[in-house]
Parts: structure tokens; sequence; C-alpha cells
């Protein structure tokens, strides 16, 4: 007998709601999992605040750093008033380029440390060029010579490098590439320092930055959780309040002010510095932004306060939670996540703006990245075919040579060496149409996601250089804190299993 279930109450079910499962969630607004993690396991959860819980429009506040550096490195650094006339694409760049301060390049690599493309300017460098400047010797990225583009706040450092590289060598004569970098990152640098840029973006909060209506309710169910909040974030507190309040204040009833949803507030915390130095905590007045005067150093880190600078070592004493008891959510590789993976416990999430538009083209043109795989399957077996009939060629080669060999034997030996000569020429005029095919397709993928630089997380067959280090120090990844909102705060995040090359 079949037992029927009656249809639920109407009244519960409408005070009940829909319950969310991950598989009703868009792709581009889950969370990803790169190491398990149990949430029940977390005690307290930390935020980054700049493109961590504040996303920003960003060609707009790109196009803002560009023409606000501009015009100091015209005021302050001599340069010429055209280069503020100059077309500057904030959708040029993409994270995770490396500049070369001494030739003038930006380049991309791969996992492998392989430069996959190359760019002098508006000049990209071909396969030759690129092997001999980059192939001859071991790439030391520790170098001075190079700066890696690894924050979205980075990019309009490279925009102005391309720009400008290509501006003063069709100007003519000798370019020091090294001071031109040198040059836009003092300006960006001043620019961030005397509050020129974050006066524009307090003036108008909404024209910067993103308002994610779903962020206080996400932040609401951590807490109703049992888990604690942190803030830590290197800005100061007079950005850091307005910001925060912008985002936060009034969302919801039981959090008139945005510090209600945070146990402890750190501004200034000069992030990798908290991580690896030993900088005391120092208490800040809310209402004048300056530093309370203390006897002796902090013991206690109060809800109802605010502090600036700190370290690592420090807030595990105080708060009594240490270790993998702590996930800090961050932006950006080195400052958030590398140092804390390399020496300390603490898990780890990274916000990934671009992720959203990634995964959206990924979907869009699955087709075609299904019909690139099939492509390069295909291509494999093809030079495996060509290998076998050219080791099959040398050995009828050696039987013909061979001063042994019956004679019988060698009319057929050169029928054979005939057939096998005109099928690898016909393997090889495929495998050059497939090689065509293969490149056209792959180009035409790349520039669905940037004209110039393809997906920020892959190079070619490989990880990007910056998605491998996703990879290796984000536990968790995601595109918005907000995306961990439909997932219980309790659940175990699972990493899929990866096989090797040979289990594939």
């Amino acid at each position: 007998m079949v037992a029927i279930v009656p249809e639920a109450d109407p009244a519960l079910a409408a005070l009940l709601g829909e319950t969310t499962t991950e598989i009703d969630v868009a792709r581009k607004n889950r969370v990803f999992c790169n190491r398990n993690l149990r949430m029940d396991s977390i005690e307290m959860i930390g935020f980054d605040m700049d493109y961590t819980l504040a996303l920003y429009h960003q060609e707009r506040l790109e196009q803002l750093s560009i023409e606000l550096t501009l015009k100091k490195l015209v005021e302050k650094h001599g340069y010429a008033e055209d280069i503020r006339t100059l077309t500057y694409d904030p959708r040029w760049a993409i994270r995770g380029l490396m500049v070369d301060r001494q030739l003038g390049n930006v380049f991309k690599m791969d996992r492998h440390a392989h430069v996959g493309r190359c760019y002098h300017g508006f000049r990209e460098l071909d396969h030759d060029q690129r092997k001999a400047t980059y192939r001859n010797e071991k790439i030391n990225l520790s170098s001075d010579r190079f700066e890696w583009i690894d924050t979205l706040f980075g990019l309009p450092e490279a925009v102005m490098y391309t720009t400008l590289v290509d501006w003063a060598n069709r100007r003519g004569g000798t370019v020091d590439y090294d001071k031109l970098f040198g040059d836009i990152r003092a300006a960006i640098d001043e620019a961030h320092r005397d509050d020129t840029l974050k006066t524009v973006i307090k003036a108008d909060l909404p024209a910067y930055i993103v308002k994610d209506p779903l962020l206080g309710e996400t932040l609401h169910k951590f807490r109703s959780s049992g888990k604690k909040l942190f803030l830590l974030t290197n800005s100061l507190w007079d950005y850091t309040n307005v910001v925060m309040g912008y985002l936060l204040d009034g969302e919801r009833k039981a959090y008139p002010s945005w510090r209600n949803y945070f146990d402890i507030v750190i501004v200034g915390g000069a992030k990798p510095a908290f991580f690896n130095e030993l900088r005391p905590f120092v208490q800040i007045d809310p209402a004048s932004g300056q530093a309370v005067s203390q006897n002796g150093e902090i013991r206690h880190l109060s809800r109802d306060k605010v502090y600036q600078a700190g370290n690592v070592v420090a807030f595990e004493q105080m708060t009594g939670i240490k270790g993998e008891q702590v996930l800090y959510i961050g932006d950006h590789i080195y400052g958030d996540i590398l140092r804390l993976r390399k020496q300390h416990m603490w898990r780890t999430a990274m916000v990934l703006q671009e992720l959203e538009r990634e995964i959206t083209v990924s979907e869009r043109l699955e087709a075609q990245i299904q019909d690139l795989d099939l492509l390069d399957r295909r291509h494999r077996n093809l030079e495996s075919e060509i290998d076998y009939q050219s080791l099959r060629l040398k050995k009828i080669q050696r039987l013909i040579e061979d001063d042994s060999t019956a004679e019988p034997l060698l009319a057929r030996l050169e029928e054979e060496r005939r057939i096998a000569r005109t099928s690898i020429e016909a393997l090889k005029e495929r495998a050059s149409l497939m090689d065509a095919e293969v490149d056209s397709l792959e180009a035409r993928i790349d520039r669905a996601y940037n004209s110039h630089w393809g997906s920020c997380l892959r190079e070619g067959n490989e990880n990007s250089r910056f998605g491998e280090q996703v990879n290796d120090y984000a536990d968790l990844y995601t595109s918005r804190v907000s995306n961990f909102g439909p997932y219980s705060p309790l659940r175990y995040f699972r990493a899929p299993r990866r096989p090797m090359p040979h289990e594939i």
C-alpha cells in the first residue's frame, strides 16, 4: 500500500518559506572549495573591507584613480601635459599580470612560470621574441625588476604603464622604463596616502561602491549560528566608518549601526605586517579618529571599542581563539591569504569580484570550450599516430638499407615505405589544419574573457600563476561575501577530487 503524503498546510508553508540548497544557487554566486573546511569548527570569522565587504564599481574607480594619478605625474613629477589626453582603457588589464620594469613589458604566466603572452606598450611580442626574452634563464619573481599586479587596486598601474610605455616609445629617444613605473607607483600611492582618492569616493559613495542588499543578512546569519565576527582592514578609521556605514547602517532593525555586527573592529591593520610583525594594538576614539592615551599595552579587545594596528599573536592570545578556529575572508593573495597560509593556521576564503563575469563567460561559451577539449584530445591522438608511423618508417628504412635483407622483400618494403610516407604527410597536413582550428577557437574563447589576456585564472591549458595561487592558498573562494548566505553556517565544504593526468 502506498502512503499518500498530505499537501502541506498553506499557512505553515508561507511561514516556513522555501529552503534554498546549493543547486538552487546560480553557479556564479556559489562558494567553491579548494580544501575541506568544516564551518561548524569555525568560531570566529574575520573580514577585510575593500574588495571584500565593500565591492567597487571597477571601471569608475579605475578611471578616477588614473585621472588623479596623471594629475600628480604632471604637477609633481614633471611629465608633459599631453599624457592626460591619451586614452587609458580600464578594461585592458586583468589581475595576475607581471610588470617587467627593466624592459617595459607586461606579461602573463602560467603556473609553471612560462610566459604565455607579453606586451611592450600595445605591441604584442611573438613567440620567438618571448622565448628569447624570458626562456633562457629563470625569472626571479622576487627581484625588484618585477612587479606583480595581484589586486584590483593595482590594475590602473598596468593600464597607465602600458599606455605610457607606448607613448614614450613613439616620442623616440631612450626610455627609462624602471623610472616610469616607479613614478606611476609613487603618484598613485600619493593619491591614496593624501586621501585625494578617498575624498572623492566618500563624496559620492553610490557612484563607486556596490551596495549588496544581502550583506547584512549574511553577517546576521553567521552571528545567529554563534560565530563571532571581526573586521580587519588596512583602511583607516575615517574611511572605514563612512564606507561600512553606507553598506550596513539600518539594514536590519537589530543592527542600527554597522559596528553592531562585529565583536572586534581593527583598522589600519597594515597587512601583511599584522601577520608577521609584533606591532601593538592602539585604541582609537571613534569621534576624532585619534589614538586614545593608554597606560601600558592593551590586554583585552572590547566590542564597544575601535583598534588600530596590532598583530595576530596578541589577537589570538586576547580572544582565546586561534588557528583553524578562525576563518579570514579577504581579496588579496599576498596581504590577506598567502601570509596566513604560510605562517599561521587560520583558514582562508578569497573574494574574487571578477569571478562572476568569468563564470558567466564560461557558461555562455560552454559548447565552444567542450569543442576545444575534444579537439585537444583528437590532436594528441593524431600526434601519437604520426609518431607511430614515423617510427615504422624508420624501421622500414633500416631494413631496406640492411644488406642482409632478402631480395624478394625489398620490393614489398619499398611499397610500405611509400605508403608510410604518404600516410605521414596526410596526417601532418591534418594536424596542421587542426592546429589552426585549435588556435582560432582558443583565441575566440580568450577574447570573450579579455581581448588581450584571456581569463585571469587560466593561461592556455594551465592555470595562470594567479589562478594557481588561488588554488594553493585559498581554502574557499567566491565572488562576494553574501554568497555564503544560502549555505548553512555549519556546512562542511568539501573539495572535489582532482585526478592526476594518469587518472584521466
